[in-house]
């Protein structure tokens, strides 16, 4: 009998723009948050969850494995195990996988699973020549030393080198992930209109409703329970007084079309399906199948284009029988470029396909809003799309869900999930 993993629930903190709300808050205080939080909700004894697996793209240096940090500060017993995962804008979905990946070797059968971000500290650093005069200066034993070390200081050695622009460009292309989406608006010829209207839509959705696996977050004095991203007033005419971002010429991504840069984190509790049965839980979903695939870093956000393609042939599934997708908005740009791939034979056999996969329904084409308004922590997204769908589903009693997402660097995601 195949291994299934069941998803029994989830919660995420609200997702607040860097350099707001969360800012104070690191990315382990972050993930203890939403576990701490899983474990209240569940009533699980922490003594039954067999490890904790979290994605984190930018780990805090002072918390190497930071799954460790969070799930020993969260109350899991020291006894019990914990890694980190990190796949990009897909660690989330990563932790997801790889609990599933344990699960059918036999090493477990409870897990809580998420992603954790804080773009709003990533680290500033030094330059490598700014990086050795202090270490010169460290080195440097009499005063003689030390004032002559400290002479060959220049300005420009106290220019902050940006950790969060350093991880947000691909060193094998060079391009930084809005210029990847530039390369794919330009080829599919996406113009400026349509992808404002596309991140009006997520705007709007997103607005329509509270989510209920949002849990307050508390910070100095305050309550933070919902995201801020959100611009329930967005309009086309808003969007397009703002200037492209990444091609201040002819270009067409601005921020109002781009995913946001957010704090925030997700977690789910996993098991398998004898362990589920055994606890009486009830549980939101399965996991069908996943699959993650490579692609041209200059397009990394066609990623989830053979990756739908991977998962749906692995399962003998049709593109026509997911009742929701959700597609991570990490440019409005880059979605339509996949919508386009998908249903275009021309475009499909670009990407690698055979035939086309068929047409994605924008009604059922992340009905509640994605990215570009709920925003994009990285570490957290994956999670995030899990936990929408399985919701969608139960909701609305449909049954399948397809999930995907693309990766910096060229990859693609995706997960086949199914209404229990």
């Amino acid at each position: 009998m195949k291994t299934q993993l069941l998803v029994i629930d989830g919660v995420r903190t609200p997702f607040c723009r860097a350099g707001t709300s969360l800012a104070g808050l690191d990315a382990v205080e972050l993930g203890r948050i939403v576990v701490s939080a899983l474990l209240t909700k569940t009533g699980i004894d922490p003594h039954g969850v067999d490890e904790t697996i979290f994605g984190c793209v930018g780990q805090p240096a002072n918390a190497q494995n930071i799954a460790r940090v969070i799930a020993l500060r969260a109350g899991i017993p020291e006894s019990k195990p914990a890694m980190t995962v990190h796949r990009n804008c897909a660690s989330g979905l990563e932790a997801i996988t790889t609990a599933y990946d344990k699960m059918c070797a036999g090493h477990g059968d409870v897990f809580i699973v998420g992603g954790t971000e804080s773009m709003s500290q990533m680290p500033l650093y030094f330059s490598r020549p700014a990086a050795d005069k202090f270490a010169t200066l460290s080195r440097s034993k009499t005063l003689g030393r030390r004032l002559g070390a400290m002479a060959g200081f220049r300005p420009a050695d106290f220019a902050p080198v940006i950790g969060l622009k350093l991880g947000l460009t691909d060193p094998v292309s060079e391009l930084n992930m809005g210029e990847t989406a530039e390369v794919l608006a330009r080829e599919f010829g996406i113009s400026r209109e349509a992808q404002d209207a596309f991140a009006t839509r997520s705007h709007l959705r997103a607005a329509a409703g509270p989510d209920a696996t949002v849990v307050p977050v508390y910070d100095d004095g305050k309550v933070i329970m919902t995201d801020n991203g959100i611009r329930a007033d967005s309009s086309m005419e808003k969007l397009a007084r703002l200037p492209a971002l990444f091609d201040t010429k002819c270009g067409s991504v601005t921020a109002g079309n781009s995913s946001q840069i957010t704090d925030g984190a997700a977690a789910l509790l996993v098991a398998t399906e004898e362990k589920a049965a055994q606890m009486g839980w009830k549980p939101l979903g399965r996991l069908v199948d996943y699959a993650y695939t490579g692609c041209d870093p200059k397009r990394m956000g066609l990623g989830p284009v053979r990756a739908m393609e991977s998962v749906l042939h692995r399962t003998r599934s049709r593109l026509a029988d997911a009742d929701v997708i959700e597609i991570n908005e990490a440019f409005a740009a880059q979605v339509l470029a996949v919508m386009k791939s998908v249903q275009d034979k021309t475009s499909a056999r670009r990407c690698g396909l055979e035939e086309p996969l068929g047409e994605i329904d924008p009604a059922r084409l992340n009905a509640r809003g994605g990215a570009i308004a709920l925003g994009h922590p990285v570490g957290a997204t994956g999670a995030r799309l899990v936990l929408h769908a399985l919701q969608q589903l139960r909701d609305s009693r449909q049954q399948r869900a397809l999930v995907s997402l693309c990766i910096g660097g060229g990859q693609g995601g995706a997960a086949l999930l199914e209404a229990l």
